[in-house]
């Protein structure tokens, strides 16, 4: 448990088991070669909730001579109080401060948790800037989703880590390990070219970015010998290998998700083409049914939770899920450990099995069909008609759900007014339809509705994004259309979505105007009640950068992206065709168990989709 922080610093601010330490299952290494601080650019409830840090946490504590330590973004009032007290920010298990840290690496889960990043360094006494950065200071990594598009962040950070972790931040530990035994030879640069030198790793600093005439990027060129002009992301090939944590680390108090995290597969071939997830994390790898069953058993009986959540980015398509979900409750229920399947495909099939899990303790039901009407789903290649969720809803009013939530999304590519108000209209059919089968009404339906952000490697990544007060007058439009009673709407500030679409499509440039941000007071972007667009206007204005020129845009067909040095294995041909055919209105096929789509990841990375259908059959 960390001893720097007295009882006068913790007391009155907010959570203060937030920074104290010394939960179950924490590993505490007080002495190691190489430390490296697990930084999560969010607060602890938050932070403690991401699955790939459990992970990542689990196999580099096993790794002699590493000690990998936690570390959380202090809340508002906390920071407050180090500023004032001269106290650094440091890691949870040892104390540490992150200038004391060999690595410290960050997750890019969000593109408006960056200033929070900037915000940690600074209190954790590192220079913000990675050409400032003296020899003994630790190096910057960053990691996870948005690392596809990192350009925003090139002037902060040291090393970007491109795909999955599991096997390749070891093999960087290793290697810095190795570095800093034999002395530190040649410096800092002479360990980034060892990294470099590894594969799937990019280094900001060894590339430089030109720009056209009109501001639009012409290329990203490297700049060191050795330095791969396209780097390709890291993956796992068998998920089965992958010594998976089952004891991890249990909090003192409430998370976001206090649950335990049980990892069905990896990747996802449904090929939505807003989806960014669906494409950086292909192919489909399953992990086997026993393999499952065993970590299952394992995490409750180390960790003492009440409930195992079935996570993927779609859990209801794990072939063996039926089976899987049948020997869980058998299993567990004695124990009152519940089961919950978080993603649901919109059919009869997983409201049974979702039905079936519920045995200990029933929750929400929720459906994502993302669009109103059929002619903008079959656009985004949602693959969903209006009978199937209304069949879904049927089988689960006779099942004995009260309610029910629908997810949408609002700035679609093509959208029209009737395609919003669609959203409306099919809200109000799911309550007829409880009416139909009950006789009387009640059914509760919640809308939640987003905003649009194009993202890097989707088909829409050429798409321009609606403007806020187009957002709005659309927010707007369907609350109108939604005063109808038992029916919930919630929706997204339209500007945090503007924003993140500037970043999400954004270069090196906004460097500027992040650090502006933030030196203005931009912390927690991502909560509503800390961000300020006034604030992100006025430091992108000050940087000399339009926010319409990033996001509302429309890209060139030929246009060079800014991030197309780094890579996740979809070709832009493919992507280029799946725009193309979102225009036309036509589906594509999922390839997991049919036809070949060409997206060019597997023979790319000599990847195979792993898929155990054809043995349950």
């Amino acid at each position: 448990m960390r001893q720097d922080l007295s009882a006068a610093t913790l007391n009155g601010v907010a959570k203060p088991a937030r920074y104290i330490g010394g939960e179950y299952g924490s590993i505490v290494k007080e002495e190691a070669a190489v430390r490296f601080a697990l930084a999560f650019p969010d607060v602890y409830e938050v932070g403690m909730s991401y699955l790939g840090y459990k992970i990542l946490y689990h196999l580099l504590n096993k790794m002699e001579g590493v000690a990998a330590e936690r570390c959380y973004a202090p809340w508002i009032d906390m920071e407050e109080k180090m500023r004032r007290q001269g106290l650094p920010l440091a890691t949870l298990e040892t104390g540490t401060a992150l200038s004391s840290c060999d690595l410290v690496g960050f997750t890019l889960q969000y593109e408006l948790s960056y200033t929070n990043i900037l915000n940690m360094l600074d209190l954790g006494g590192v220079s913000v800037f990675a050409a400032k950065r003296k020899e003994e200071e630790p190096f910057i990594v960053v990691g996870g989703p948005c690392v596809y598009n990192c350009e925003p962040l090139a002037t902060f950070i040291d090393i970007a880590l491109i795909g999955e972790g599991e096997e390749a931040l070891p093999r960087l530990t290793k290697c810095f390990k190795e570095w800093k035994e034999e002395g530190r030879p040649g410096g800092r640069k002479t360990f980034l070219k060892r990294a470099a030198a590894l594969g799937g790793i990019y280094i900001p600093a060894f590339y430089e970015a030109d720009y056209n005439e009109d501001g639009t990027v012409s290329g990203v060129r490297p700049l060191e010998k050795g330095a791969p002009a396209v780097i390709y992301k890291n993956a796992v090939s068998d998920l089965n290998d992958v010594d998976y944590p089952t004891a991890p680390v249990v909090p003192f108090m409430e998370i976001v998700h206090d649950r335990i995290m049980l990892e069905l597969f990896r990747g996802c071939s449904r090929g939505c083409r807003f989806c960014n997830a669906g494409m950086i994390y292909r192919p489909v790898r399953e992990r086997r049914l026993e393999k499952l069953l065993e970590l299952a058993l394992k995490s409750a009986d180390a960790t003492g939770y009440n409930e195992i959540s079935l996570t993927s980015l779609s859990s209801a398509d794990y072939s063996h899920l039926a089976p899987l979900a049948h020997s869980l409750v058998e299993k567990l229920q004695r124990d009152k450990v519940s089961v919950s399947l978080p993603s649901l495909r919109i059919d009869s099939f997983c409201v049974a099995i979702a039905h079936e899990v519920q045995a200990v303790r029933k929750s929400g039901l929720t459906f994502a069909p993302e669009a109103g009407s059929q002619r903008l789903r079959d656009a985004i290649n949602k693959g969903v008609s209006e009978a199937d969720l209304l069949t879904a809803v049927e089988a689960a009013i006779k099942c004995g759900w009260q309610s029910v939530k629908l997810y949408f999304m609002i700035g679609l590519p093509g959208e029209t007014d009737e395609d919003v108000l669609a959203i409306a209209d099919l809200a109000k059919k799911v309550q007829r339809r409880y009416f139909e089968l009950q006789g009387r009404w009640g059914f509760k339906v919640t809308v939640s509705v987003s905003g649009f952000v194009p993202k890097p490697y989707t088909a829409f990544q050429w798409a321009g994004q609606d403007s806020e007060e187009e957002l709005r007058r659309k927010q707007q439009l369907l609350k109108e259309a939604l005063k109808v009673k038992n029916i919930a709407f919630q929706y997204h500030d339209a500007p945090t979505s503007v924003i993140e679409g500037v970043f999400a499509r954004g270069d090196r440039r906004l460097s500027k105007a992040l650090y502006l941000a933030w030196k203005k007071g931009a912390r927690f972007d991502g909560w509503s009640d800390r961000f300020s667009y006034p604030r992100w206007l006025e430091a992108l204005k000050e940087a000399g950068l339009d926010p319409a020129f990033y996001a509302r845009r429309e890209r060139g067909q030929e246009e060079v992206f800014p991030y197309e040095h780094i890579s996740c294995g979809v070709s832009r041909n493919f992507l280029r065709r799946e725009w193309q055919r979102s225009q036309e209105g036509l589906l594509t096929a999922d390839c997991r168990r049919g036809n070949c789509q060409g997206c060019g990841v597997c023979p790319k990375l000599g990847l195979d989709v792993v898929d155990y259908k054809e043995e349950e059959e």
